[in-house]
């Protein structure tokens, strides 16, 4: 891995597929809703080549591992972080190495250890992003959603720092229309 966003970004987005972060329930209700996810995300984890098919105990771990994941970012504090991501990290034997990239370039990897489970391949993905951006950007960047109505958490690795919710185009969109209907039904809206 050469990019602490990817990981810190799948790992919100894992975060936010509880039904606890969504108004319309669980985003991960089968195996192939698992498969759709990673998919989606780009994430081709070596425990899928080794068994393609994902199960239900794979769905199962996933789940596990996106409560630790959302504890790691509400923890109050940077060690409990760094503790939880190093836990994450050794669980899936992970080290890190240098790999070319396309260009020939040297890029850092994070490599995972044979046979190690699905939800240990992700969780070392988010470990690292997790750890990245604690280093580049700091704890603040640890966030939960600003939408009153959403129990969401993310971890805010863009350029300016000013995200404010955990799925902007869902519940920055929700509070704007209801506070556009506010200010219509008070009279404080321009015609």
């Amino acid at each position: 891995m050469s990019d602490y966003a990817l990981g810190a970004g799948l790992a919100t987005d894992l975060i936010n597929t509880a039904p606890t972060a969504r108004s319309s329930g669980e985003a991960l209700t089968s195996p192939t809703a698992l498969g759709r996810f990673l998919v989606e995300h780009g994430v081709e984890p070596h425990a899928m080549l080794a068994a393609p098919r994902l199960t239900t105990d794979d769905l199962d771990e996933v789940r596990s591992l996106r409560k630790e994941l959302r504890s790691l970012v509400l923890a109050g504090d940077e060690i409990s972080v760094v503790t939880g991501a190093t836990e994450l990290l050794t669980r899936a034997g992970a080290v890190p190495t240098l790999l070319r990239d396309s260009a020939g370039r040297w890029q850092w990897h994070l490599c995972t250890a044979r046979g190690a489970p699905l939800a240990d391949e992700l969780g070392a993905l988010a470990a690292a992003g997790f750890l990245g951006v604690l280093r580049a950007l700091g704890h603040a960047r640890f966030r939960s959603c600003a939408s009153p109505v959403c129990d969401g958490v993310f971890v805010d690795t863009s350029k300016a720092g000013r995200r404010r919710y955990c799925m902007p185009a869902l519940c920055g969109n929700r509070l704007n229309v209801a506070n556009h209907r506010a200010r219509k039904a008070t009279g404080e809206e321009p015609a």
